[in-house]
């Protein structure tokens, strides 16, 4: 299966949520040692690494922050480079489905992606097949790692199936919702007990910390905190600041 990419052993760098904050990602890649590829109008085109290691996306590359389309310019091109791997996020499928001219609710940063995008047609149509050839989680390093954009339960890891890539793209609903209107989902890392650690963003956190054996990389750069990586295998964190507050968090 696709997903399935036990042969790749990395090394491998691993980045939380995007969410259109170009400079941050340009920012991070650089502090973790990465030489930024530039085309002819100085725009982030693709990355590559001294040391050889891959750089694994963890979903929801787009919306709400200033430069979505440099955001997806620079992962695009080190995905075709294979430089990088990348999970789909639900801000990717819900994007994907706007674009087919499907109706859906323009919402939580949508309507910035539509616009940057609407400035750049030449992209439209290669961030459409990008998105909808991603994976909804990966199997990495033998299958001792597992990325996925909302994290993932054991029995459900290396499974292609709509349950499978429901939980993996917004995680397992309550059926409740918060204060905000928001759904309510289970904490599943704190019940998660597999040997497998899984490596995932969707919710954002303050800082990084792990819970039994998981990460969560969301660390809310476009809400005005970090953008934060992990090294793998070191399990070393590295982050960088973001260069200002984007979004204001719902």
């Amino acid at each position: 299966m696709f997903l399935d990419r036990r042969d790749l052993a990395g090394p491998f760098d691993l980045v939380g949520d995007v969410h259109g904050c170009a400079g941050e990602l340009r920012d991070l890649l650089v502090r973790l040692g990465w030489r930024l590829v530039h085309d002819v109008r100085g725009r982030a085109t693709g990355a590559d690494h001294p040391e050889g290691r891959t750089a694994v996306f963890v979903g929801d590359l787009v919306d709400r922050g200033p430069d979505t389309p440099g955001v997806l310019r620079l992962v695009m091109g080190m995905v075709a480079a294979g430089t990088a791997l990348c999970v789909t996020g639900n801000h990717e499928a819900k994007l994907v489905r706007a674009l087919r001219g499907a109706h859906v609710q323009v919402r939580h940063g949508l309507a910035e992606s539509l616009a940057q995008l609407a400035a750049e047609p030449e992209l439209r149509d290669a961030v459409v097949e990008f998105a909808e050839g991603l994976p909804d989680h990966l199997l990495l390093d033998g299958g001792d790692l597992v990325v996925a954009h909302a994290g993932l339960r054991e029995e459900l890891q290396g499974v292609d199936s709509p349950r499978a890539r429901a939980f993996a793209l917004y995680g397992q609903p309550t059926g409740r919702t918060d204060e905000r209107g928001l759904p309510v989902r289970h904490d599943w890392a704190r019940d998660y007990r597999g040997e497998a650690t899984v490596v995932y963003g969707h919710t954002p956190v303050a800082s990084a910390e792990w819970v039994n054996n998981t990460v969560c990389l969301d660390t809310g750069a476009v809400f005005g905190g970090r953008l934060t990586a992990l090294r793998w295998p070191e399990r070393e964190l590295v982050d960088v600041p973001a260069r200002r507050v984007w979004y204001a968090r719902p």
